[in-house]
């Protein structure tokens, strides 16, 4: 039963990463990089995704172990892999997923009036789950309290997010002038399913008194809100497709939400930018369960052993003293708050030697190097990661951004980025971590991203 528990444990825990789109960042070629920071230096007449196909991204991320330390065909037992992670992570150590889909999008440059306006609108899914690792918990599940006695298991240990929702967004930036540019999103957000477990406290130990008599302690108070499951638990008769694409239309719970971002040219070839992605909430007001386990129980016994010593008299008195109960009222979550900053210098004239075809003397850069500093909030301390890239641009048509990343996940994390226009179709494709692709059940962390896009440049303008 306990290498059951357990196993369910770090199974939750994988199909559930920080959402830093290092490559993405200010790679303007893209027009998915409005969606790091509004106000984005674009420089296109207008454009539009191509439907499911414009943006598709996924990251996955784990800071404690990777899934060749469990399922190595080597020789080692099972168990013994399983013991050798769950003592080499520490509650700290976190497991993480995100996915997007971007529905539809588009975007268009402003009339003759307003010329240095641009308008931007879509549609995205996400999926975004994040859980740090509940050592305590699988130590328990592994092995009982009796090796153990002493030591206060703590039951805050538990900490965990996931979220299934749409967002529907409208931006618009504007260049104030030729050094500054500045930009704003709002989204509404349809979540369509949510589990939130994020303020649990609490401990259980077990200690040896006088005469061979053991005393344990429990107290607890735990709380699990969910919203979006309750429809489907008892006697459900509708359909599960249907509802699902009800909720991401705006029939799921709703809320609001705001992107804040800039562009700044202290010199022509330096750029600093910087923005704010999801500053909003979710109100959860439909669908809404919640589950409580708070109380205290103390209990004295021959037997060390909390899970074999329980005979129906004590587990009878362990629910009365700690009962789960099932709450219903509505609650409120807040979104993962990311933060983006970066420092950009550009070099080397890319102009065409033959011809000046911009007809003025508006330099165009071949090369740029920079810095990008990244933050997400999280239920214990902000994720940060730290990047440096370089950008070349190689004819009009054809751009790469290799990046090198150090977060909580990777201190070896190389990244590479094409974006690529023929004709009036723009391609991207953009992977991080490429030194484990050898092998990629020993990485720590994996980003994948690709488009398809429409894009009518500005000619006026240089890129």
């Amino acid at each position: 039963m306990r290498k059951t528990v357990l196993l369910f444990i770090f199974f939750v825990a994988f199909s559930c990463f920080s959402q830093n789109r290092q490559i993405l960042y200010n790679f303007t070629s893209t027009p998915q990089s409005l969606l790091t920071n509004p106000g984005s230096d674009v420089k296109y007449n207008w454009f539009v995704g191509i439907p499911l196909l414009s943006g598709i991204s996924t990251n996955v991320g784990s800071s404690g172990f990777s899934v060749y330390d469990l399922f190595a065909d080597n020789g080692v037992d099972f168990n013994v892999k399983l013991r050798n992670v769950v003592f080499s992570t520490s509650r700290n150590d976190k497991v993480s997923i995100n996915e997007q889909l971007e529905i539809f999008s588009g975007g268009f440059k402003l009339g003759d009036w307003q010329e240095g306006s641009y308008v931007s609108f879509g549609m995205y899914q996400e999926m975004d789950v994040f859980t740090y690792v509940p050592k305590d918990f699988a130590i328990l599940a592994l092995d009982g309290n009796q090796p153990h006695l002493g030591k206060v298991f703590d039951l805050g240990d538990l900490t965990t997010r996931g979220e299934m929702l749409s967002v529907f967004h409208f931006g618009i930036h504007k260049n104030v002038n030729e050094e500054l540019i500045l930009g704003a999103r709002a989204k509404i957000y349809s979540s369509i399913f949510n589990v939130s477990s994020t303020k649990n406290s609490g401990y259980f130990y077990t200690i040896q008194g006088t005469n061979s008599i053991y005393e344990q302690v429990i107290s607890s108070d735990m709380l699990v809100n969910t919203s979006g499951f309750t429809n489907y638990i008892d006697n459900y008769a509708g359909n599960v497709n249907s509802d699902i694409m009800k909720k991401a239309f705006l029939g799921g719970n709703l809320g609001l939400g705001l992107d804040l971002g800039l562009t700044y040219y202290p010199r022509k070839n330096v750029q600093f930018t910087a923005s704010l992605i999801d500053i909003g909430f979710i109100s959860h007001t439909k669908e809404f369960q919640s589950y409580s386990y708070k109380g205290y129980y103390k209990a004295e016994g021959l037997t060390p052993d909390f899970i074999a010593g329980n005979t129906n008299d004590l587990v009878q008195e362990f629910e009365d003293a700690i009962p789960l109960d099932t709450l219903n009222y509505k609650y409120t979550t807040w979104r993962p708050l990311k933060f983006n900053s970066s420092i950009q210098y550009s070099f080397g004239d890319g102009r065409d030697s033959e011809c000046n075809c911009l007809g003025d003397n508006e330099m165009v850069y071949k090369n740029s190097v920079g810095a990008q500093l990244f933050a997400m909030s999280a239920p214990r301390s902000p994720l940060m990661a730290l990047t440096a890239y370089y950008r070349r641009r190689f004819f009009d048509s054809l751009e790469m951004k290799a990046t090198y990343t150090v977060d909580s996940f990777s201190s070896k994390n190389i990244g590479l980025g094409l974006s690529t226009t023929i004709g009036k179709v723009n391609f991207y494709v953009l992977a991080d971590n490429l030194l484990e692709y050898q092998d990629i059940s020993k990485a720590n962390s994996l980003s994948f991203q690709l488009g398809f896009n429409i894009i009518f440049p500005d000619k006026n303008t240089p890129d």
